[in-house]
C-alpha cells in the first residue's frame, strides 16, 4: 500500500459506528503521525517480535486502550498470536467460541468496528455480556491486518474497561498503526526468509564442498561423499553442515567427526 492509498483509505473509509472516519488532521499532519510511528515500532527481528511490538505500541499510543491483541485466521479457524494481557486472550477466544465479534467480524468483512458499551452494544449481543460480566470489557476497537504474501488473515484488537473509550482520533491513531504494524510483519518475514535462503545457500556450497573433498580423498563418488557426511553426523550426532565445514577446514573427517 502506497502512502497515497493510505491516505484515500484513511480519508474516505466507513466504519461500522454510524460515522466517517474525519480526524480533524492535514495530509501533513497525518504523514507526521504515520511517520512518528513508525519511528517507534523499529525493525522487528521476525514475525513474532513484530507482532508483540505491534501490540504494545497500541497499548502506549491508542487513547483509552487497555489491552491490544492480534487475531490470526486460517481455514475459518482463528488463534491469537499475540496480546499484551492474558484477559484480552480470554476475550478473543470468547469471539472464537461464538464464531462472531468485533475481532472476528474485523477480520471477515473487512471494517473497523469501534464499540460504544458493549454490554449494550445490539451486533453482538451475547458476546458484550459475556466480555462485561466476565472480564470487565466495556468497548473495543478492531481493525483489519493486510499482511502480504500470507494466506493468513489477521486483526488488530483494542480493549478497554471503559464505555465509550474509543473516539475518532484513537480510531485514527489505530488505522495508522495497523498499516504500518502490518509493513512491519511483512517486512521481518522477508527478512526471515531472506536470511534463511542465505544460510541454506551457504549450507548447500559447504556441503557440496565437503563433498569434493571426500571424493578426492577418499576416492568415493559423490552419493558415497553424500552417504558419508550423513552417517558422520548420525553417529556423532551433529548437524551434517557442521561436518561439512569440519571437512573442509581439516580436509577429511576427522576421529571426533567419525
Amino acid at each position: 500500500m502506497t502512502l497515497r492509498d493510505f491516505s484515500s483509505t484513511m480519508w474516505g473509509r466507513r466504519v461500522q459506528c454510524g460515522a466517517i472516519v474525519t480526524p480533524g488532521l492535514s495530509p501533513a499532519e497525518l504523514v507526521a503521525e504515520f511517520t512518528e510511528l513508525g519511528r517507534q515500532l523499529v525493525a522487528p527481528r521476525d514475525r513474532e517480535e513484530a507482532l508483540a511490538a505491534v501490540t504494545g505500541l497500541a497499548v502506549g499510543r491508542i487513547p483509552g486502550a487497555d489491552w491490544a491483541s492480534i487475531t490470526e485466521g486460517r481455514r475459518g479457524r482463528f488463534a491469537t498470536v499475540a496480546t499484551t494481557d492474558e484477559a484480552a486472550r480470554q476475550v478473543d477466544q470468547i469471539q472464537y467460541e461464538l464464531g462472531t465479534g468485533p475481532c472476528v467480524d474485523a477480520i471477515l468483512k473487512d471494517v473497523t468496528f469501534r464499540t460504544g458499551d458493549l454490554r449494550h452494544d445490539h451486533r453482538w449481543p451475547e458476546f458484550g455480556r459475556r466480555a462485561a460480566d466476565e472480564h470487565g470489557v466495556a468497548s473495543m476497537l478492531s481493525l483489519r491486518l493486510y499482511l502480504e504474501n500470507d494466506e493468513r488473515i489477521a486483526g488488530l484488537n483494542i480493549y478497554s474497561t471503559k464505555p465509550d473509550a474509543f473516539d475518532e482520533h484513537a480510531e485514527m491513531v489505530g488505522t495508522l498503526l495497523a498499516t504500518h504494524g502490518s509493513l512491519a510483519v511483512t517486512a521481518a518475514v522477508d527478512r526471515a526468509e531472506a536470511t534463511n535462503l542465505r544460510r541454506a545457500l551457504i549450507n548447500s556450497r559447504d556441503i557440496g564442498t565437503a563433498m569434493g573433498v571426500l571424493m578426492a580423498t577418499y576416492k568415493v563418488t559423490r552419493d558415497e561423499a553424500f552417504d558419508l557426511l550423513r552417517i558422520t553426523s548420525q553417529h556423532s550426532n551433529r548437524k551434517l553442515v557442521d561436518i561439512a565445514a569440519e571437512v573442509n577446514r581439516v580436509g577429511g573427517l576427522t576421529e571426533r567427526g567419525a
